[in-house]
């Protein structure tokens, strides 16, 4: 085992992994950027080191500045954590040229699987169902004609995207060059790619995900399934393990299917394989995550694994030490995603948090890296923590988290605790029929029913012209972003910073819209 690593990231998984390191007695190399300053990972680290400016290019995606503080501080391995550069193979081929370990799997399957339309191929040749689409990039006197054989409605995607940037839907041959242009500029801007793929839109889907974890000796399993499916522009808000809507046999397929795909790219470390089904039990394959998931928190507390534990093991060249037969699911879980936003308009909250109550029941769990004078900025991914919860069986847990957000406080910005509280109370969610289309079905609901008397007490103590000047602000700090940093696009490596989405998403919204993130 490693006796010290260097953490390639910030925030909550920061600081998720370096609570695994100290059980383990593995010591931590923390790195920040200037406004990360005071920030919790830093403190928890057992070292830290400037590695540049506040801009994400200059500090948390400066790879050869990340290469240059793990040599120097002596680290034996970098874990990429989730967003930055976790997915980028040039990460991952710099470690093994300067002899540092990469926790994770190795470039080549990076590439293969970070291409989207070179995954869909890799994924049919493994014979996994894959939606009607496009297997070579669109280009724009292309489009047209590939939009027609397709039909309507279709995904325009960036074949270099991730974290939910970079997906447009398109329902008609009138929107359809708009949203292509649109498309790719995002895409260049998140990820310096202009490369594009159509696909089939599948609607009121579920989207269910199989986490794999696998050693270099050849072992490869998996840990169960996940149900992702309550999602808002793409972007997940509320994630359970198992998913009760699944017959035993659809379960049985999923997980084949996804060992299947893993072991024809000799996948290692720990990944996920992600799906849609449909309410007839078709399933097809969406996507290869290969770093570790923000929802790997569920299939840990129902299986009893830490799934970090797990990557460190296997990266240090150990054997998995596990049997697919060793592995049993236990209760159910759920996970809240808790975020920065305006519970009315779902614009971003930015400012100063003057004051946080964490709830602390029974089989809670908070991952987080807030705290007291906190600020939160456009800087980064603005995800506050994550609260889970177990329970014996599904209403056991929910009711748990439902508990667990009323009782969470942040004070001096917003967040969307109420919507969550809102969403597991949700007919449809309760009953364990919701599909990728059902927070769009409860967000239609007029503004005023989606005020709950309690909002004073959960969202902090923000006023009216507080919060619209907050609203305000953000959109003036996204605009002025967004055009300070189109000029440098073209040299930006491929990331899955997600703020990058936000801004789009901020600019092309207007004040009240009710489909922010």
């Amino acid at each position: 085992m490693f006796k010290k690593i260097l953490i390639a990231n910030r925030g909550e998984i920061a600081c998720r992994i370096i609570r695994t390191c100290k059980n383990l007695d593995i010591k931590t190399v923390a790195i920040y950027s200037e406004a990360d300053q005071n920030a919790l990972h830093v403190t928890e680290a057992d070292e830290a080191y400037l590695v540049g400016a506040a801009d994400p290019q200059e500090s948390y995606l400066n790879l050869s500045k990340i290469i240059e503080i793990a040599k120097y501080s002596k680290s034996e391995a970098i874990h990429p954590g989730y967003g930055f550069l976790s997915e980028n193979p040039l990460l991952a081929r710099a470690c093994q040229e300067h002899g540092i370990r990469f926790i994770g799997p190795t470039a080549e399957v990076m590439e293969k699987m970070g291409d989207k339309i070179k995954a869909r191929k890799l994924a049919k040749k493994a014979g996994l169902p894959v939606l009607p689409g496009t297997d070579q990039p669109v280009e724009d006197d292309q489009a047209i004609n590939c939009a027609w054989t397709l039909g309507f409605p279709l995904m325009v995607k960036a074949a270099d995207g991730g974290g939910g940037i970079g997906i447009h839907q398109v329902e008609n041959m009138d929107d359809l060059l708009p949203i292509v242009d649109r498309t790719r500029r995002v895409s260049n801007h998140a990820f310096s790619s202009t490369r594009l793929f159509f696909e089939r839109q599948l609607k009121d889907a579920s989207h269910i995900e199989v986490q794999l974890i696998g050693d270099e000796l050849g072992n490869l399993i998996h840990l169960f399934d996940r149900d992702c499916s309550i999602q808002r522009r793409h972007q997940k808000l509320v994630e359970e393990a198992p998913s009760l809507k699944l017959t035993p046999a659809i379960k049985k397929k999923l997980y084949k299917l996804a060992v299947k795909l893993g072991n024809s790219i000799g996948y290692t470390n720990a990944g996920t394989v992600e799906f849609l089904v449909t309410a007839q039990g078709q399933i097809y394959f969406l996507e290869m995550n290969t770093r570790l998931q923000v929802e790997h928190g569920v299939t840990e507390l129902v299986t009893g694994l830490d799934i970090v534990e797990l990557q460190l093991k296997v990266a240090a060249g150990e054997s998995l030490g596990l049997q697919q037969d060793d592995i049993n699911l236990k209760g159910h879980a759920i996970q809240a995603r808790v975020y920065p936003e305006d519970p009315i308009t779902f614009m971003p909250n930015l400012g100063k948090i003057t004051d946080v109550n964490f709830p602390c029941g029974k089989n809670v769990r908070i991952d987080t890296a807030i705290g007291n004078n906190y600020e939160v900025t456009l800087h980064y991914e603005p995800l506050l923590g994550k609260v889970l919860s177990w329970g014996t069986n599904r209403e056991e847990a929910t009711h748990r988290l439902e508990t667990a957000l009323l009782e969470l406080r942040i004070n001096g910005i917003t967040c969307n605790a109420e919507l969550l509280r809102k969403i597991l109370k949700y007919p449809e969610f309760v009953k364990s029929v919701h599909h990728t289309g059902t927070l769009a079905q409860l967000l239609n609901e007029p503004l005023n029913q989606r005020k709950s008397k309690d909002s004073d007490q959960t969202m902090g103590h923000s006023n009216k012209a507080q919060s619209n000047a907050k609203v305000a602000a953000a959109i003036g700090t996204a605009v002025a972003l967004s055009l300070k940093n189109s000029a440098s696009t073209a040299s930006r490596p491929p990331s899955s910073w997600r703020s990058l989405g936000l801004q789009e998403q901020m600019l092309s919204h207007p004040i009240g819209s009710r489909g922010w993130r």
